[in-house]
Formats: C-alpha cells, structure tokens, sequence
C-alpha cells in the first residue's frame, strides 16, 4: 500500500510482560501508526504480535479514529475487544505515540 504525502508513521512503545509470547522473539512490544498529518486520523498500524491475525484485529480496532481527540474510545474500545495477554501493553503503546504525535504537532 502506498501512502499519501501528508501522512506520518509514528512509533510507539511498550513494555510486555515476560509470560507474554512478544517476549520470546522481542523485548518490547511496539504500534507503528500512519496518520494524516494534520488531521490525526489513523489511516493504518502494525504492530509485532506473534500471529498476524492479532496485528490485523489491533489495526480493525483503531483505524479511523484520531489519535489525539479519540484517545479515551480508542482506549474503550481494546478494553471491550482485546482480551489478549499484550491488553496493557497496546494501550501504553498507542499512549506513548500519541504523546509524540503531540509532541511533532508542537514543533
């Protein structure tokens, strides 16, 4: 997929738990997120989970949201969905790169 020129990748981090799987094959846990620059619309994510179907579940959950004003139903959203052992850990990410997608918006 190619994206258009007013978007950014920004990434965020988390630390996972040791029982996790993550951990066997990486010591954090990240969220890459596209958003439109201007708008903070997400456009598209990854992240490193062990099944690709997990990856596929997280992106469902957030794209078309904005980053920045949709933080709390982002949030509510893996709290209602995402039962998996990584639940904290996509949240701190998704946390960690909106603070520096606010932190790019400021400069």
């Amino acid at each position: 997929m190619l994206y258009e020129k007013n978007t950014i990748y920004i990434l965020g981090t988390a630390k996972i738990g040791k029982n996790d799987p993550i951990s066997a094959r990486y010591n954090i846990f990240f969220v890459g997120i596209i958003i439109e620059r201007d708008s903070g619309i997400i456009i598209d994510s990854t992240c490193n989970m062990v099944r690709d179907v997990t990856t596929d579940f997280i992106r469902s959950i957030i794209i078309g949201y904005n980053l920045i004003d949709d933080i709390d139903q982002i949030v509510e959203e893996i709290l209602d969905r995402f039962y998996g052992m990584a639940q904290k850990a996509v949240i701190a990410a998704i946390k960690d790169a909106r603070n520096k997608y606010i932190m790019i918006k400021n400069d």
